[in-house]
């Protein structure tokens, strides 16, 4: 998951970012990066969250909803990282393509959280897309009945990155 670089920016929560050091759940809808996430997604996220609460692990969103403008920035960001719009590609998505601005896609962390989402996730349709990603969830709810598709290795061989 990427963060704006520190001081190159003025986004902020309306923007999704979620606030440094918060211990963002679920079920804090009043942050946008929460509560403007796809309704599907996001009570998907919420059974979950409750059934693994039980087990001692608990959600943190890292990164859920984000609009055009904090997902540019983090492009920006990860091209100035990684040396290259191809090289960055594999860790974010245009604003054009990336499912954290249509509010499909969540970053959960901390790993324990992840880890336990990637054994449970079907269960609930939650579903890690990118093998180099363990952190991001999309809802695929016929993974309920039929269990989380193949993952990519990373978004350069997503189709919907190629829009």
């Amino acid at each position: 998951m990427h963060r704006p670089a520190e001081g190159k920016t003025s986004l902020g929560e309306d923007d999704g970012v979620v606030p440094d050091g918060a211990a963002v759940s679920v079920f804090d809808g009043e942050i946008p990066a929460v509560g403007r996430l796809a309704p599907g997604l996001l009570e998907a996220l919420r059974r979950a969250a409750t059934d693994a609460e039980a087990d001692g692990v608990r959600f943190r969103v890292d990164s859920g909803w984000r609009s055009p403008e904090y997902q540019q920035r983090l492009l920006q960001d990860a091209v100035a990282e990684y040396g290259s719009q191809e090289a960055a590609a594999r860790w974010v998505a245009t604003p054009q393509t990336s499912a954290h601005v249509s509010g499909d896609a969540v970053d959960i962390g901390p790993f324990d959280a992840a880890a336990w989402l990637s054994h449970h996730g079907a269960a609930y349709g939650l579903c890690q897309i990118y093998a180099n990603e363990s952190w991001h969830y999309e809802l695929r709810p016929d993974a309920v009945r039929d269990g989380c598709p193949r993952m990519y290795a990373d978004p350069t061989e997503d189709p919907r990155m190629r829009q």
